[in-house]
């Protein structure tokens, strides 16, 4: 054999035993990561203290207030949810109350914004309005004002309603006040 061939074939026959070497001391493993993510709350917080005012001259008038509140949706679920809301009848008090009518209020309108920052899925909101808000002596059953339905509104959100309110030409003076109940509740 020559020379030539011999280096040659010693070239490949080292350099298979050096795969082989390398193939075995290299070894792999796989490893499952778990990752627990456990369940929240569905919460409505607000702070709002709204208020509305009005000059008796001869015309009716229709101011608005706006209800912001932090609606979280920290299930985890994608249910979805819905803000409901009822009142009491705006009224003076006293002895001889004056009052607005039961229909004075209505939501005309609400939006929602991503609340502090937060990676959130924007609520898909199917509220029709204007949305006349029920009022009574002690207040009536809740409508919906607001919802999120199913796989949106997960995060939490600034969720800010915009309520006007009918005062006639007619309406007694004084200062009238008015029970407001918003809640959040699971689905849409």
């Amino acid at each position: 054999m020559s020379k030539r061939l011999s280096r040659q074939c010693f070239a490949a026959v080292a350099a298979g035993a050096f795969a082989l070497a390398l193939a075995a001391s290299a070894s792999a493993a796989n490893v499952t990561a778990t990752a627990t993510v456990t369940a929240g709350t569905l919460s409505l917080s607000t702070s709002a203290t709204p208020s509305v005012s009005a000059t008796l001259d001869g015309t009716d008038h229709t101011p608005t207030y706006t209800l912001p509140m932090t609606v979280a949706d920290n299930t985890g679920s994608g249910t979805g949810w819905n803000v409901t809301v009822t009142s009491t009848t705006f009224t003076t008090g006293g002895g001889s109350p004056h009052l607005l009518s039961t229909t004075a209020s209505t939501a005309t309108a609400a939006s929602s914004s991503c609340a502090g920052g937060t990676t959130c899925t924007n609520p898909t909101n199917s509220i029709t309005y204007p949305l006349a808000v029920p009022a009574g002596s002690s207040a009536p059953t809740a409508v919906k004002l607001f919802n999120a339905a199913a796989n949106t509104g997960m995060g939490s959100f600034t969720v800010t309603p915009t309520i006007q309110v009918a005062i006639p030409a007619n309406t007694y003076a004084g200062t009238y006040t008015s029970t407001v109940t918003v809640a959040v509740v699971s689905g849409p």
